[in-house]
Order: C-alpha cells, then structure tokens, then sequence
C-alpha cells in the first residue's frame, strides 16, 4: 500500500531503520524504501522514496521547482496531518520523469529509528 486516504488505521512497518512523523511517532517510510538522499524540499534536506505509507494526498498541483515544472500532490501524516512533502505526478522534461510516482519526505518532519537499538 503506497497511501492511506482518510483510514482510521495506520500500517506498521517491518525494517531495522524506518522513518516516522516526528509529531506522531506514525510509520511513514523504511530506509530500504530510499531511492536518493541528495534532494531539496521546501524546508530544507529531502530523500525521494519510492514507497510511503500511513499518508494523506492533496490535490494535484503545477508547481516550478529547481529541475523544471511538475504535478505534485502535498503529502501528510494519516494520524495527525504534519505536513512531510510531495508525491510527483508528472514531469514536464522527460530525464526528469524518474521522479514520477515518488515521494519526497522532508528531513525536518520525521526522526529515523533504529529498530535494532530498541530491541537490545
């Protein structure tokens, strides 16, 4: 399941390191899930995953950003509506079209966590 549109129930994910909405402790992504760490959302740092869970979309949107026009949709926390970034919906130039159906999830609004240390 890549998003949860209005469910009451959140999905817990399996992994060593995970990331979760910093407000809300909700599990959003597993660090198997990232596809490059080096990009920029609108608050700073960003990772791209290609899967992401425990969200709510917004509505489609054009937006400008720094490699050219694309359709996003805002991404947020299922449990308590933090804000976390975008899920891209198209790209206008093509060698930009990787990015489609992913999701950047911005640093600042989620804490990593390593599921070995909580075990031990």
């Amino acid at each position: 399941m890549t998003a949860t549109q209005g469910s009451a129930s959140t999905e817990v994910l399996e992994g060593d390191i995970l990331h979760t909405c910093a407000s809300c402790g909700t599990h959003l992504a597993s660090a198997e899930d990232v596809v490059s760490k080096g990009f920029q959302g609108k608050h700073g740092r960003a990772y791209l995953f290609s899967n992401v869970v425990n969200i709510t979309l917004g509505e489609p949107a054009e937006r400008e950003l720094m490699t050219g026009t694309h359709t996003i949709v805002e991404v947020r926390c299922v449990s308590c509506k933090q804000y976390h970034g975008w899920k891209y919906i198209s790209a206008s130039h093509p060698n930009q079209s990787y990015k489609v159906d992913k999701f950047l999830l911005e640093l600042k609004s989620m804490k990593k966590v390593d599921q070995r240390k909580s075990e031990a």
